[in-house]
């Protein structure tokens, strides 16, 4: 049942290969794909900053489509896998970019899914996963092949 509705979500986006993959746990979207799942469903977005210091920063997303509302967040603090979800030095991008894509997923139903966003961690990232996968008929491997 959760291959069949990923498939018709897949379908209904436009999603790619390019848009999606897998990782060891997970199915990942990237962010080409989280912009197409927007711009479809006119999603809008308003953020409220939570926190923002040097290293780190929380931000709010407050998103509608079609009366629907969700609040999430996304957060960034600097530092390696041991002390920090982000290497780089532009956490408030970071945050922002986490926070929309939780937002988004979450208003389209994808997260249920056990579905999340290639920002959401540095671990998701695509360049982390490109381990060549084998599929097996009937598998969902996140690229829009069963």
């Amino acid at each position: 049942m959760k291959t069949e509705v990923l498939k018709e979500k897949y379908i209904k986006y436009n999603l790619t290969k390019d848009d999606v993959f897998k990782h060891q746990h997970y199915i990942i979207i990237c962010r080409s794909g989280i912009d197409k799942i927007q711009a479809q469903e006119g999603i809008t977005i308003d953020y409220d900053v939570i926190n923002c210091e040097k290293d780190f920063c929380v931000v709010k997303a407050n998103a509608r489509k079609e009366g629907a509302f969700i609040q999430t967040f996304g957060s960034a603090l600097k530092g390696g896998f041991k002390d920090g979800n982000c290497n780089t030095w532009y956490v408030m991008e970071m945050a922002e970019k986490r926070a929309m894509s939780r937002a988004v997923l979450k208003l389209t139903g994808f997260y249920e899914l056990g579905v999340f966003g290639e920002d959401e961690a540095e671990d998701f990232k695509k360049s982390n996963n490109q381990e060549p996968h084998r599929h097996q008929k009937g598998q969902d491997y996140g690229d829009g092949t069963f």
